[in-house]
């Protein structure tokens, strides 16, 4: 018999022993230290900022995706969606408040600035010594950025920003911004962007929200009223901005779409457990009636078809390789999964589903939100048409 040698297995969840790392750490901290204080800080709508920090103290969860040297881990989109996968199984409020930190500031940050810049924010933002967010919707331009209305005026070595931003997470936490405005008037289509750190004058934060879901999470208004930003913040060049904001938007939309696939791996483990070992109905396991199984079965299914399409997304997506199709997809498919596994979940449990002492519910309110930022679904739906439009045109 000729030997033959086996060719290793690949796995497209955890490609490399460094995923399967991060994956196990971020799973064990979120499951131990996420868990319980998930329904607190969702009554209260409080943002828990000690536990926080403790993400890059003790996991050094910030910079995944910014090189080592730089002062990151140098891993790839891949990480980041497996992060938020496993922190949003517990709590997608808190992972939220994350992903804004962490890909719209840090990661947009890094790749849009220059050596000087990153010399003064990047060591406090990756320490968390400084909480980071983006600056980008407007109460009459959300997924319409082109249409944004902020702008920014050079008046000798400082821009003059006027404007508001709406639904701005981590809003009243964060201590520096990327912001996006339009220059001189709002007819120019053209984008900017710019460093702004909450100190500044002329800066100011608007109301907070109170929202459905989310509410461990805090979003609020900026207010930029004759805001004083040095040109040195000037954030790549005028004029310059959507090449770097359209990149970003891809890599937000995948770790979105992780969030939704976390929620339902959590929403399936408990209709699972609940039906299939503790609660009976007529003298059987709940599980064992057609109308629970087509529940159960097509969460899983859905839930395993978006968790492919994500991870291969995910794993093509580089500084240097956009995936506007890919990225819009698995938005679409996963945001739209996470609702209806979540909706499943509540129906599975019953009465139990709908009060609070099961997370589902929460769950489920933190779902929704994921169909709307980041672009809305029906904005991936023109997208993905648009781009086929290139494709066969």
């Amino acid at each position: 018999m000729i030997a033959t040698t086996q060719k290793p297995k690949f796995d497209l969840f955890n490609p490399t022993e460094s995923h399967i790392s991060l994956r196990e750490s971020v799973s064990n901290f979120a499951e131990r230290e996420m868990d319980l204080q998930a329904t607190e800080h969702d009554e209260k709508e409080t943002f828990n900022l000690p536990l926080f920090k403790r993400l890059g103290s003790e996991l050094g969860l910030f910079g995944i995706t910014i090189p080592e040297e730089a002062g990151g881990h140098g891993l790839d989109p891949l990480a980041s969606v497996i992060v938020h996968e496993e922190m949003s199984r517990f709590d997608p409020a808190f992972t939220l408040s994350y992903l804004a930190h962490e890909v719209l500031f840090v990661n947009n940050f890094y790749y849009s600035s220059n050596k000087e810049q990153q010399s003064r924010y990047l060591s406090k933002v990756l320490s968390a010594e400084w909480i980071g967010g983006m600056g980008m919707t407007e109460p009459g331009a959300g997924t319409d950025v082109l249409g944004m209305s902020t702008v920014a005026k050079k008046v000798g070595n400082k821009y003059i920003l006027n404007g508001t931003k709406q639904y701005i997470t981590n809003g009243n936490t964060s201590s520096v911004f990327v912001v996006y405005a339009k220059l001189d008037s709002i007819n120019n289509r053209k984008t900017t962007a710019f460093i702004v750190e909450s100190s500044y004058k002329g800066f100011s934060v608007g109301k907070k929200e109170e929202k459905m879901g989310m509410r461990g999470s805090p979003t609020t208004q900026l207010i930029f009223e004759d805001c004083e930003v040095p040109e040195s913040n000037l954030l790549g060049v005028e004029d310059g901005a959507l090449t770097h904001m359209m990149r970003n938007l891809e890599i937000e939309r995948v770790t979105l779409a992780a969030q939704s696939l976390g929620i339902a791996r959590r929403c399936i483990d408990i209709m699972c457990d609940y039906s299939m070992r503790y609660r009976e109905a007529f003298g059987k396991k709940l599980s064992e009636f057609g109308q629970i199984q087509r529940m159960i079965a097509e969460s899983y299914a859905d839930l395993a078809a978006a968790r492919a399409l994500v991870y291969q997304v995910a794993s093509e997506i580089h500084p240097e390789n956009r995936s506007s199709l890919g990225a819009a997809s698995a938005k679409l498919v996963a945001t739209q999964m996470g609702e209806r596994v979540s909706r499943n979940a509540i129906q599975v449990l019953g009465g139990y589903g709908y009060c609070r002492e099961y997370p589902v519910e929460r769950l489920h309110r933190d779902s929704i939100l994921l169909s709307i930022g980041g672009g809305t679904n029906e904005a991936m739906q023109k997208n993905i048409v648009s781009d086929l439009r290139r494709m066969y045109t």
